[in-house]
């Protein structure tokens, strides 16, 4: 009896040790090739690209101002030409401020879009791992390095990559980064 609890035993343990399915997947090789990344990517360097455009334009009479002033400042007196520097040093640094502003909200919603990726790609990877039967799926990335080897043949990145694309909703509304207050540099 005790031979037969054994070799049931270890029948169990040898059932068990086979139903563990493990694979890994490359984060860095999803981002790249998941379009709602890559979508997000894009919208981030066109509103980074438009940002700098509007802060260009705002910098424009500044720069003129800065300019009438080189021209003009052998004809000022002392005081007139004080004043004046003073006045050119303020609308500078409100422009730098305002120019620090816009940079850290395009951080900030970059920062956003990215946190949402990760957490999109961690749910999808769970609903996966769950239907198609995995115990584990591990992320590696340079680095990370979490998988320091696996046979390629656990490697399923590229299937996760087309199911995530092809869950993935082009027509999601995407969120939208306000254009840096446009206040008149006098």
């Amino acid at each position: 009896m005790k031979k037969l609890a054994i070799v049931f035993s270890l029948m169990m343990l040898i059932t068990s040790c086979n139903q563990v399915k493990i694979a890994y997947v490359d984060l860095e090789e999803i981002l790249k090739e998941y379009e709602g990344a890559v979508q997000a990517e894009e919208e981030m360097k066109v509103k980074s690209q438009q940002i700098s455009e509007q802060l260009d334009q705002m910098a424009m009479p500044l720069q003129q101002k800065i300019q009438e002033y080189q021209q003009n400042k052998d004809k000022l007196s002392a005081s007139d030409r004080q004043k004046q520097e003073a006045e050119l040093m303020q609308q500078q640094q409100q422009f730098q401020q305002q120019q620090q502003m816009a940079q850290q909200q395009v951080q900030s919603e970059g920062q956003a879009k990215y946190e949402k990726i990760n957490s999109d790609i961690e749910s999808f990877l769970a609903d996966y791992g769950q239907t198609n039967g995995y115990t584990y799926i591990l992320g590696s990335s340079v680095q990370t390095k979490t998988v320091l080897y696996g046979d390629e043949t656990l490697d399923i990145t590229d299937q996760v990559i087309e199911a995530l694309n092809g869950n993935y909703d082009s027509e999601a509304p995407a969120t939208e980064v306000a254009a840096p207050e446009s206040t008149p540099v006098n």
